[in-house]
C-alpha cells in the first residue's frame, strides 16, 4: 500500500506509523547518495545521507504537504550537510584535479569506449574540479543540483529555500565562470541550455 502513495502522503502517514517513513528512504536514498558521493566521496556520503533522512524524519511534521515530491526537500537538507563538510568537498575536487578520476560518475560504455572516455574525462575532469573549487558555495550548490541531481529551477529554489530569481542569477554566474574556465564544457553550462522549470 505505501508504494502507491506519493511522498507527501507517506510523510503524512508517518505521523501515525513512523515505520512507513522508510519508504521515503527506499525511494530516494540511492539518488541522494550518488549526488553526495560526487561531492564528498562515498565514505562521507553514507553518513550524510543517513543524517539527511534522520533530520527529515525529525522535521516531517513541518513538511509542506502540498508538495507531492519530497526529493527537493531532501536535497536541501543534504546540501546543508554537505556545506558542513566544505573542506572534504574541496579536497575531493583537489583529488579529482590530481587524478582526473570521478569514482561516482556513471558510465554505460563498452570497454573500448570507456577507455576513451576515461582519457577525455581525466583531462576535462581536472579542469572541471578546478573550476568548481573556484565557485562560491551558493553558486556551486545551484549548479550541481541542476547538473548532477537534475532538479528543475523551481526544485532547486525549494531545496535551498531561495527565490527562483536567485537560482537563475546564481546559475548564470556559475555557468559564466565555468565557461570562462573551460569553454568546451557540456551544454548544461551554456546560458541558453533548456531545462525543465
Amino acid at each position: 500500500m505505501p508504494e502507491h502513495l506519493d511522498d507527501a502522503q507517506l510523510i503524512a502517514r508517518s505521523s501515525h506509523d513512523p515505520e512507513i517513513f522508510a519508504q521515503l528512504y527506499h525511494r530516494h536514498a540511492a539518488e541522494l547518495h550518488r549526488f553526495v558521493a560526487r561531492r564528498l566521496g562515498t565514505d562521507l556520503a553514507d553518513d550524510v545521507v543517513g543524517e539527511t533522512f534522520l533530520i527529515a524524519f525529525r522535521r516531517r511534521e513541518s513538511y509542506d504537504r502540498t508538495r507531492s515530491l519530497a526529493l527537493p526537500w531532501l536535497y536541501g537538507i543534504a546540501v546543508n550537510l554537505v556545506s558542513g563538510h566544505r573542506r572534504s568537498e574541496l579536497r575531493g575536487y583537489q583529488a579529482l584535479v590530481r587524478t582526473g578520476v570521478d569514482p561516482v560518475a556513471k558510465t554505460d560504455a563498452s570497454e573500448a569506449e570507456a577507455v576513451d572516455e576515461k582519457v577525455t574525462a581525466q583531462a576535462s575532469g581536472q579542469a572541471i574540479a578546478t573550476a568548481l573549487r573556484a565557485l562560491s558555495d551558493g553558486d556551486r550548490h545551484v549548479l550541481l543540483l541542476i547538473a548532477w541531481a537534475d532538479l528543475s529551477y523551481q526544485e532547486v529554489a525549494e531545496a535551498l529555500g531561495i527565490p527562483l530569481g536567485t537560482v537563475r542569477s546564481r546559475l548564470n554566474r556559475a555557468r559564466r565562470k565555468m565557461r570562462a574556465a573551460i569553454p568546451e564544457l557540456d551544454p548544461i553550462l551554456a546560458p541558453e541550455a533548456p531545462h525543465h522549470g
